[in-house]
């Protein structure tokens, strides 16, 4: 199946099965190709904290809303998270980035502001989305993407200092009575004609 018929065939899980496995060389492939996510300047502001823990899983997803299902039944969740400190971020990209880059940045981003900086940073983590969630449908990993949690809850739970949570996936085994796959609801897009333009 070429990845135009993965991508037709993806979707969103809404129910896992809880006994579902996903190959641990898979979930690190996985994490290796988040580290190769593009990001502008190669910014790269972020973390993606892989957890499975059963504990863990429990605490995030009492802070997960309607989600918490998804949370407690698949394999995993990765929450994908943006670095907090403007002064940490500047330091990072000193001290790994060429001057040209530093200097776009300084010259380009910074003017703008702290509120433009912060969405900027954060443009760059869901850049990342899109490559995780391509990839799972390549490898035939089902997901989940979910902004429908507290960022605030996951934070206190992970306490990971220098980085805040902006959303998170479960990936997993989907549950064959899972009512949201395209065979039994099929996809729906807007015609292609509408979104696709040619200049």
């Amino acid at each position: 199946m070429n990845f135009l018929e993965k991508m037709k065939s993806r979707y969103t899980v809404k129910k896992y099965n809880p006994k579902g496995k996903i190959d641990e060389q898979q979930v690190e492939e996985l994490k290796e190709i988040l580290n190769l996510s593009p990001s502008s300047i190669n910014s790269q502001p972020w973390n993606f904290v892989f957890v499975n823990d059963t504990e863990l899983k429990k605490q995030l997803g009492d802070k997960s809303y309607f989600n918490k299902e998804k949370v407690l039944e698949s394999s995993y969740i990765i929450v994908f998270q943006v670095i907090k400190d403007l002064n940490n971020f500047e330091k990072q990209i000193e001290e790994n980035l060429p001057e040209g880059a530093v200097n776009y940045y300084r010259t380009m981003v910074k003017p703008k502001g702290e509120e433009a900086i912060k969405a900027w940073l954060g443009h760059q983590v869901y850049l990342s989305l899109g490559v995780f969630l391509s990839a799972c449908a390549t490898m035939g990993i089902d997901s989940t993407p979910m902004e429908g949690i507290e960022p605030e809850g996951y934070d206190a739970i992970l306490n990971n200092e220098k980085y805040e949570t902006l959303f998170a996936v479960a990936i997993g085994e989907r549950d064959e009575t899972d009512a949201n796959q395209p065979k039994f609801n099929p996809k729906k897009r807007l015609n292609a004609e509408k979104i696709i333009l040619e200049a």
